[in-house]
């Protein structure tokens, strides 16, 4: 891989994970804040869900940090290693707990007698937002899983021509 794309996207996952710890310390407490003064009914619900948006935002900044330590390995032609299964178990495994957190704030969503400001509409928009948002975890999970199996395959196939050259 070109080092400048390398380079490039180092500097894409640095500023994520800085707009990540920003969003973490400043935007999600912060507007959460704001809606519990608009709303007071919404506070008992705050700091649990502030919590999991947090969590959610750090399940990225570790998927990158992963994807950080993967691509010297593409750089140095390394990629089909053992070593390179790792980083993408800790991408997957950060994959699964976010989809975690948004499928239970689904059910919490779907069990839950929150009240909300503009009526059922604005429920029904918040459960189909958090379901959606389950259901891509759940997708994305499954292609990494499928995308390591092809790994798997790659990984062998290299290390059986390298026996044979």
């Amino acid at each position: 891989m070109d080092r400048y794309f390398i380079f490039s996207l180092r500097v894409a996952a640095v500023m994520v994970i800085l707009v990540g710890f920003f969003g973490q310390f400043v935007v999600i407490p912060v507007t959460a804040a704001d809606e519990v003064v608009r709303f007071p009914p919404y506070e008992p619900y705050a700091a649990p869900y502030v919590a999991v948006a947090i969590a959610g935002v750090a399940c990225v900044q570790v998927a990158l940090v992963a994807v950080w330590m993967l691509l010297p390995m593409f750089r140095r032609d390394a990629a089909f290693s053992s070593r390179a299964f790792l980083w993408v178990d800790v991408i997957i495994g950060s994959t699964v707990v976010a989809t975690l957190l948004a499928a239970g704030a689904t059910a919490h969503l779907a069990v839950a007698d929150i009240p909300f400001r503009n009526g059922a509409m604005e429920a029904v928009g918040t459960l189909g937002t958090a379901f959606v948002t389950t259901c891509v975890g759940v997708s994305f999970a499954m292609l990494l899983v499928l995308m390591r199996g092809l790994l798997r395959k790659a990984t062998d196939l290299q290390t059986e021509m390298s026996e044979v050259v």
